[in-house]
Parts: structure tokens; sequence; C-alpha cells
């Protein structure tokens, strides 16, 4: 714990702008630098009520949201408000200033000519699995499920993502093939609604009601303690697929009804030719694998703020060869026309851009660190207001 000899009056550390709900102030880093931090209005009134009670001031040690200990953690308060930015998002920026220095960069833009392969071995590698298990035991599927058919089935919903870019085939209607194709053994249709959110999500990042990556205020105000995340990271999958139908439900079109009728048309025939269990197994495999599992880390590390002058991240662990290299993050925001499997070279043909970014090595830690660290919530994304023209 960092603390200061001599403290400042109260909130004489806040550069205040009042056209802005947002506050400045500083902390000390593990490496004793200063550095600024941006919090929410109702952040600073937490703030003011406690540096109002307390005769010295200090700050936790570490960076913002990285899950202190002992007085660190009894102090930690959790976010009231999302975190509010006034700049663009970073990656259209960076894209233009990685492009004029690295013009080879685009030598990696195109499908992946391996894509359909891949998606069909793991598609018919599932399916097979479901079949075997007809007359399981229901604990010996639940165990499969978690333990082996939850890292297909996220691996197929990874696929849809890289999917929704266009990057298995060049003409997109093949890829939207390929999508409900690969959408079979999830068990529930979401390739063809899922690519009109994402795309969303990379054009218009953190934008207050486009954006629907970012977690309702419902949610945020629900979910306030460690209980309550830890429930929240079990069932993150249906607020994921169901947050967009309550806040910004958009009409279905005939891909819909197509990618809806031949998964209902999968189900009923696992249904009828291998019966109930092979059917729950599918869905406990999408399910258990969207929740407290390894695989899932990635739909928290990839934008929840754990230091707010940065709000995407990129995991590079061993998982990246299971999940299209996702965690990648930043390398694919930056170049979402890129492939997975063609992501690594980013980072290596311009290192300078990405090496001085937060990063992760562990999705299962950024599961624990969310859960565990008292300051950190739903409300932990980054927002910017929509222009008139959005």
């Amino acid at each position: 714990m960092t603390m200061y000899e001599s403290p400042p009056p109260p909130l004489a550390n806040f550069k205040h702008n009042p056209n802005k709900p947002t506050h400045q102030i500083y902390k000390i880093t593990r490496k004793g630098r200063r550095t600024n931090v941006f919090i929410s209005e109702g952040e600073r009134e937490t703030q003011e009520k406690r540096e109002r009670k307390k005769e010295r001031v200090s700050f936790r040690e570490g960076e913002m949201g990285r899950g202190g200990q002992g007085e660190a953690e009894e102090e930690g308060v959790m976010a009231t408000d999302f975190f509010w930015s006034y700049t663009d998002e970073p990656h259209a920026s960076r894209r233009r200033q990685i492009l004029s220095q690295y013009p080879q960069i685009k030598e990696l833009f195109g499908p992946d000519p391996w894509a359909f392969l891949k998606i069909t071995v793991v598609v018919l590698l599932q399916l097979l699995a479901a079949t075997a298990l007809h007359n399981a035991g229901w604990l010996k599927i639940l165990a499969i499920a978690y333990f082996f058919g939850s890292f297909l089935n996220h691996n197929l919903f990874l696929a849809i993502h890289e999917l929704s870019h266009n990057l298995a085939f060049s003409t997109p209607v093949y890829n939207r093939w390929l999508g409900i194709f690969a959408n079979l053994p999830i068990g529930v249709p979401m390739s063809v609604t899922f690519q009109k959110y994402h795309l969303e999500h990379h054009r218009f990042q953190g934008v207050d009601g486009i954006d629907m990556d970012i977690p309702s205020k419902v949610e945020a105000h629900l979910v306030t303690n460690v209980v309550k995340k830890a429930i929240w990271v079990l069932l993150q999958l249906f607020f994921y697929a169901l947050r967009p139908v309550f806040l910004k439900p958009k009409p279905p079109g005939c891909w819909e009804f197509l990618n809806l009728f031949i998964q209902i048309a999968l189900d009923v025939s696992m249904v009828y030719f291998c019966g109930w269990k092979s059917f729950a197994y599918l869905i406990l495999s999408t399910f258990v694998g969207g929740g407290m599992h390894p695989m899932a880390g990635h739909f928290i590390s990839e934008h929840y703020v754990f230091n707010p002058d940065q709000e995407t991240y990129s995991y590079y662990g061993p998982l990246n060869l299971l999940t299209w290299s996702v965690g990648y993050h930043n390398e694919h925001h930056d170049f979402p026309r890129i492939p997975g499997s063609k992501l690594h070279k980013v980072k290596g043909i311009a290192p300078e851009y990405y090496e001085g970014l937060e990063s992760y090595k562990s999705w299962s830690q950024v599961i624990y660190m969310y859960i565990m660290d008292r300051t950190v919530g739903p409300f932990s994304r980054m927002k910017r207001k929509p222009s008139k023209s959005e």
C-alpha cells in the first residue's frame, strides 16, 4: 500500500471539468510512477465521502482493478457508473499509423484457406460425441461436456465470429452458409444474428445504445458483490445472447429464419434418432463453455477495464490455438480483415505498438480477478456518447 506522508487536502488531487462528468486523479504504480486515472461522477462522490472521513489519503498499490490484498481489498469500492471517454475508439487511428509505417501488413488481409476444413472437423467430431453419449449417465455427460464438448462448441462460436468478418471465403454468402453449418452443434440458432450486432461492436466500439457487447445498466446495478459476480459469470452467455433482444431488437430477415429452420431440423433429428441425452450434451457443452470456464475468459478480458488508460486487451496464451486467436484482440480490432491464423504476425511486424499495452497470459486468472476484485464489475467498461450521425 502506497501512503502519502503529507496528504493533500481532500480532493486536491482532482482536476474537475464541470462540463464533463469525468474526473481525473492520479495513482502511484508499482514502479513508483505517477499515472492519471479517469473516474466517473459516481466514483468521485464516493471518493469525496471517504476522504472527508479520513485524515490520511491512501491509494491502492498497483494498477486499478488488479485485485489488491489486505487493506486495499477492504477499501475497494465498485464503480457506480461506466467509464466515459470523450475521444474516438483507439483502433482506427492506430490502424492508420501502423499501415503508414508497415504497408506490408495489407498482405495479411483475406480469408483463411483452412477455415472450412477446421470447422468441418470440429462439427463432425462434436456430433459424433453427442451420438456416442445417447445412453450415458448424466454425470458422465456433464463431465464430458465440461472437459471436452465445451472446448469444441466454444471453438465453433469463435469460428462464427471469424465468419462474421467473412474470413473463410471471399464471397460473403459462402461465409453465411458455413456459419449456419458451424452453428449446428451449438444447438441454438445464433450465427446470422451474431453478425449483425458484432459488426456494430467494431464500428461503434463503446458507443452508448449501439455497442451491445456492454452490459446494461440493470445488469450493472444488480451485480454488486463477489457472489453476484460469480453468478453473472456462470450465466454470462445468457446475458450476452439476450441483451440485444431487449435493448436493441432488430427485425429478423430471411437468413435468420433459414438459420432457425436448419437448426431446429438438426435438434429434432438428434432427439428423434439419438435421444434427449445426446441433445442435452450439445446444449450443456454450449452453456458450460460460456460460463465459469477458461475459454469464456475472453468475454471479460477483451474490453473490461482493469486499467483506465486502456479499453481493449489482448491475451497471449495457449488457448489461442483453440479459439481462432481471438486473444489477439487489440490486433483483431486494429485489423478485422486479418484472419485469426495470421494475427500473431501483426504483433511480429509492429511490436512497438503492442508491447507497451497491458495484456494477459491466463483467461482463468482474468475470471478470478473479475470476481474477487471489489473495484471491478459490469460497470468496468468504457463508453462514449453517440455522435449526431449515429
